[in-house]
């Protein structure tokens, strides 16, 4: 059979499917323990503080070079 030609589902049963099937997946879901998420969300912080130092950095750099270029030139 055609699946363009197949009568459609009721909206408010198709939610209901859903959200059981939904809920059928997040049980098969490992999740992971307290003490790995802490150490993923500090790992993730950690990184997040170096990079914006690091570019803060790279960025007064180039300011510092630019205006030293400018008042050669000028």
């Amino acid at each position: 059979m055609n699946t363009t030609a197949q009568k459609k589902e009721n909206p408010i049963s198709w939610l209901l499917r859903y959200v059981r099937e939904s809920i059928e997946e997040l049980r098969k879901v490992t999740w992971p323990s307290r003490e790995t998420t802490l150490r993923y969300s500090v790992l993730v912080i950690v990184l997040c503080i170096v990079l914006a130092a690091f570019f803060a950095g790279i960025d007064w750099l180039f300011t510092k070079g630019l205006a030293q270029l400018v008042s050669i030139t000028s």
